[in-house]
Parts: structure tokens; sequence; C-alpha cells
């Protein structure tokens, strides 16, 4: 039996099935520890981990139940996301246990997806490729005569954290106008991007483009309703890479079948899978990914390497690199500083 047990639920997250634990075991080569599967579910789980070092958070969502349970031994919760609506952060905050993310792995591919959801929906090229397909050769052109010309238009970013960024710097390229709304983030930084900071009703009353980057905080859930679709341009087209539940679905699906706005390229849902009764999935004006936006052949060996490094560390009783909740770091743990951490790391990211 290993010195350190890693806590995790049986099963892959992110439907990716398969391959183990080699890269998450490659940092902790060294370290006597092991990565050990249990029950993907409450009771199951917090009885498996009561002798647990670190958990391994994947497969199911870690509520205030769960947490609340984990040993006062339980050094961290690991996340192998970006995203940390699966970990009720304010309980593990309460119990002084960090919980980190991995902030900056999929930023590059995540950015790519929104830019490619943002060109597809504005040229239309599922209509496009459609009509090629059935015979309609004639009407492709007169469909896009319709539409203006891409450069000058002016996106709006709903968020400025990792993301939100490096999509700004993907849509000058193309010649767009950026402004940004985010509470959290200083001005400043947004005009060193060379985007203009403006209010939450500024960027969807002037955007041709609005993207939503904001995370699935218990703040945000729901951010956007029906009030918020019917500030923008009826020719405007809606982008989230996200979180789904950070809208409200009806209003989205209102705006869409009542003319309010002009398309939506969507990565994700606010229930993931969809059902068939779905109305998004049968509007000719929504342009769908299945929650793909971060996958690359990067993807998994990046981000599990993360998760290793994450667990070396905390097992070795340091400070991880990218806890969503860093007051624990000062305040509740006998995690040790081993360097300099930005506290801009976390969930906004």
């Amino acid at each position: 039996m290993a010195k350190f047990k890693i806590a995790t639920p049986a099963g892959a997250s992110f439907t990716t099935a398969g391959g183990g634990y080699d890269y998450e075991m490659e940092p902790l080569e060294g370290i006597d520890a092991e990565i050990v599967e249990g029950p993907a579910t409450e009771d199951g789980f917090i009885a498996f981990a009561q002798d647990a070092d670190a958990v391994y958070a994947k497969g199911m969502r870690f509520t205030k139940k769960v947490v609340d349970a984990l040993p006062d031994r339980c050094r961290a919760i690991v996340l192998g996301s970006v995203g940390v609506d699966s970990v009720d952060v304010k309980a593990a905050t309460e119990r002084g246990m960090p919980v980190t993310n991995c902030p900056d792995t999929f930023i590059e591919e995540v950015a790519d997806h929104a830019l490619t959801l943002l060109l597809s929906s504005f040229r239309r090229v599922i209509e496009q490729d459609r009509m090629v397909r059935e015979g309609r050769w004639s009407e492709g052109r007169p469909a896009l005569l319709q539409i203006p010309r891409l450069m000058g238009q002016t996106l709006g970013l709903i968020a400025f954290g990792h993301v939100a960024r490096a999509v700004a710097k993907r849509a000058k390229a193309f010649g767009l106008r950026v402004i940004a709304y985010d509470p959290f983030i200083e001005e400043l930084v947004m005009v060193e991007h060379g985007v203009l900071p403006v209010t939450l009703e500024e960027v969807l009353s002037q955007s041709d483009f609005v993207s939503m980057h904001a995370p699935a905080t218990p703040e945000a859930e729901g951010m956007l309703m029906e009030k918020h679709f019917r500030l923008m341009k009826k020719t405007a087209i809606f982008i989230n890479t996200g979180r789904g539940p950070t809208v409200q679905e009806a209003g989205l699906i209102k705006a869409l079948s009542e003319g309010w706005i002009a398309h939506a390229g969507l990565d994700v849902l606010e229930i993931e899978p969809p059902g068939n009764n779905n109305p998004i999935l049968g509007m000719p004006n929504v342009t769908l990914s299945a929650h793909t936006a971060s996958a690359s052949a990067r993807f998994d060996p990046a981000r599990k390497r993360h998760v290793g490094r994450e667990l070396a560390l905390v097992l070795n009783g340091k400070w991880p690199m990218s806890c969503v909740n860093p007051a624990v770091l000062q305040n509740g743990t006998k995690l040790r500083r081993w360097q300099p951490i930005s506290m801009e790391r976390g969930p906004n990211s």
C-alpha cells in the first residue's frame, strides 16, 4: 500500500474513456502515491475517501455533502478542467481545503473554437454547405449579399479572462472592434489588450457579435436572461463557448425564434447532452458543437499532467499552483508557500 492515497471516482471525465493514469503519475514519480478509483456516488465515494490524502475530482459532482465528509488529512481537491462548477468551492473554502483547476491549459483551443463559431455563423457556412449538397448552388451568393463586411464590426465579450483575451487577439486580426464587460477585472487590463471596457448593457446593445465567457459560478448562473437578448441588435450573433447554465436558454430560444437576434453559435447548452425536445436542435439559425471547444490532441496529456503536478505539490506539503480559493492557502492549510503565486489564477480564467 502506498503512503499517499489519491481518491478519484471510477470512470473518465470529459467523456474521454480509457488511458489510465500514466500522464497524472509522471509528475508523481518518486512520491509514494497511487490514484485509486472508488464509487462515483455520493455515499459510496464518501465511505471510500475516508483515508484519502487528496481527491482527483472527476466523473461526479462534489457537493457540500461530499466535501464536508472528506477527512481532515485530505490536502486538496484537484480538477482537470478550467471550470470548477462540479465542486462546491464554498464548502471547500469553509473546510480550509484548496480546490485547483487548469486555468491555462486549453485557452488557445477554446479561443480558436469561439472564432470558428463566429465566422461560420456569420458567413452561414452550414447553410452554404447545405445549398451546395441540395443542388441549390445559385442561392449561395444571393444569401451572402445580404450580410455586411466583417471588418469594422464590433465584438462584445462578457467576462475578460484568459479565453476572452485570446479571442480578442484573434478578432483584431480580422479587423473587429472589441469591447468587454467584466466587473472583476481592472479596466486597465482590458486597455492593455486594446479592448474598450464598457457596461453589460453597452456590450449587448453595441455589439454585432456577443461572446459569452463567464464561468459557471453561483453568481453567474442564469446571468443572461430574456431582457438581455432584447437589448441586442436584430442582426447580432451570440456565441457561447463558456458554460451553458450562465444563459437562461428559454430566453435565448425566444430571441432566436422571434428574430430579436439573427443567429447563435453554441458549444455549450443549459442541459448536456440536450434532450430531443430541445427546440434549439431544430433551429436553422443555430450552429452547434458538442462542448468540444477545448478538445485537441494535446487536451488529455496536458490537463492530466497538470493534475499530476498539483497533486505532487500538495503531497509534498506545498501550495498548489492554480488554486481557485487562494485565501485558504494563507489561513486554512498546513501547506507551505514555496514561490510567489499569482492571485489572478482562478475560475474566471
